[in-house]
């Protein structure tokens, strides 16, 4: 018989009937063995699709700590849902979670009560929770968890595994070790499954790798990022200046990390700050993108001028405008593509001067044949439109498509070279090329595709073909 194939299962549709279906008879007890057969993540995704009331009577039937574990599966909009709680429920919530959950929950709350919550945390948890919170949003330290295991050097192969056992109660990030000497310094790491294996007669000393990778906590996070990529582990220790170990870095941090640096990057590109956030305050909006648009405005009224210089290729030859959308449509985006693979290469602090000249060289190529590939597709496809729809001789509708063609080449080479430069330029003087390249390349290369297309069509068709529409 042939075997049914696994479907893809809607876990959190299942639980919503579930917990309405024990809600209803109040069967407190066999709703929570149940949903210990479920994945946290899925509870979760539950939640917010259960009503308010529904939750409220769900909380005091789940308990505090699987409270913790499911809130850590919301996300930034859903997390609304722990004001729900009040306020002493609130605080065992976040005490019971693991660092860096419990300071995103924290951040999205007001000072008011961000400050009254962590006034009410247990003695660990806030130690641990004002700690991250006393770094920058930029720094390392901020994205780090405290939940790790750490033994001392001098321990033998028993007692480290003793104390394995004891921290695990509390930590669950066991599959690196980490190590510290007699001044509580790091001083190297050991694989569980190295140390589970390993003899009661052999020596700690031979399984801690001593040149383990580490960050700094003052760290910027786009700086060391790709140096925690790099090493592909599951996570990797945050020191102090001094050496001391006060955090790590989890492969589930970093993907965080990522997603977070993209979104901003994403953000800047359009001109704005930040992720914009769907609570922002709409002045708050309008202050982030206002100088930009002011900016823009001036360019567009100067690209706008320039079109205006050209008005007399547009009275004698009308057919010219049709086509200006498409050649400022391509060096838009080319000059974009071009930007964001700049804006990457420039992630390398060690990237050298011939290294950036061959980027910019690279760029303008790509430009070129693809550019000339458009060109003769342009030339040939609006070749046959301008004859066949806009009734011109086939000479000039070609020549008209010709001058559509080169154009195109030619914007795209300098867009290339635009959208290369420019975040290089801004990068040179310590300005975010994300922040600041975007919107002006955009604008720039309109301008060049502007002076390209209508320079090419009054010098070739109207001086030198005398090509009248």
């Amino acid at each position: 018989m042939e075997k049914e194939k696994l479907k893809d299962k809607d876990y959190a549709k299942e639980l919503v009937r579930i917990i309405r279906k024990y809600l209803q008879v109040n069967n407190k007890k066999e709703l929570v063995e149940t949903l210990s057969d479920y994945h946290e993540n899925d509870i979760a995704e539950a939640l917010t699709r259960l009503t308010a009331d529904e939750r409220k009577r769900l909380y005091p039937i789940l308990g505090v700590e699987k409270i913790a574990d499911i809130f850590a599966y919301l996300d930034e909009d859903e997390q609304k849902f722990i004001k729900e709680l009040s306020i002493d429920n609130i605080a065992r919530v976040v005490s019971e979670m693991d660092s860096d959950d419990a300071v995103d929950i924290l951040e999205n709350m007001e000072q008011s009560t961000k400050d009254e919550i962590v006034k009410r945390l247990d003695k660990d948890a806030g130690e641990d929770v004002r700690m991250l919170l006393s770094y920058d949003e930029d720094e390392i330290g901020s994205r780090m968890t405290t939940n790790y295991i750490c033994i001392h050097e001098d321990l033998n192969i028993r007692q480290a595994m003793s104390e394995l056992v004891r921290q695990a109660g509390e930590n669950d990030n066991i599959s690196t070790i980490y190590v510290v000497d007699q001044n509580d310094l790091f001083c190297g790491a050991i694989d569980l499954k190295d140390l589970i294996i390993a003899r009661e007669y052999e020596n700690l000393d031979d399984l801690i790798i001593r040149s383990y990778p580490y960050v700094l906590d003052h760290e910027n996070v786009s700086e060391c990022l790709d140096r925690i990529r790099e090493y592909a582990e599951d996570s990797i220790p945050v020191l102090t200046q001094e050496g001391k170990i006060v955090g790590i870095i989890t492969s589930s941090d970093v993907v965080e990390v990522v997603d977070d640096e993209m979104g901003d990057d994403y953000a800047k590109l359009a001109g704005l700050t930040a992720e914009e956030d769907l609570r922002e305050k709409t002045l708050e909006s309008m202050k982030k993108r206002l100088p930009w648009l002011i900016v823009l405005l001036f360019l567009g009224m100067a690209v706008s001028s320039v079109v205006g210089a050209f008005e007399s290729v547009v009275a004698v030859l009308p057919v010219v405008i049709c086509f200006q959308s498409l050649i400022l449509d391509m060096a838009g985006n080319v000059g974009t593509q071009s930007l964001a693979v700049t804006i990457r290469v420039l992630m390398d602090e060690n990237l050298t001067g011939k290294q950036k000249f061959l980027l910019v060289m690279k760029e303008m190529k790509i430009g070129l044949l693809n550019g000339a590939f458009l060109g003769i597709m342009a030339f040939l496809l609006l070749g046959v439109y301008i004859s066949c729809f806009k009734h011109y001789d086939l000479p000039h509708a070609f020549l008209i498509s010709g001058c559509v063609g080169i154009a195109l080449v030619v914007s795209m080479v300098i867009s290339s070279f635009v959208g290369t430069v420019i975040p290089m330029l801004f990068h040179k003087i310590k300005v975010d090329p994300a922040v600041a390249s975007g919107p002006l390349i955009t604008t720039v290369n309109d301008l060049v595709a502007v002076v390209t297309y209508y320079g090419l069509s009054l010098l070739f068709l109207i001086h030198i073909f005398h090509v009248a529409g």
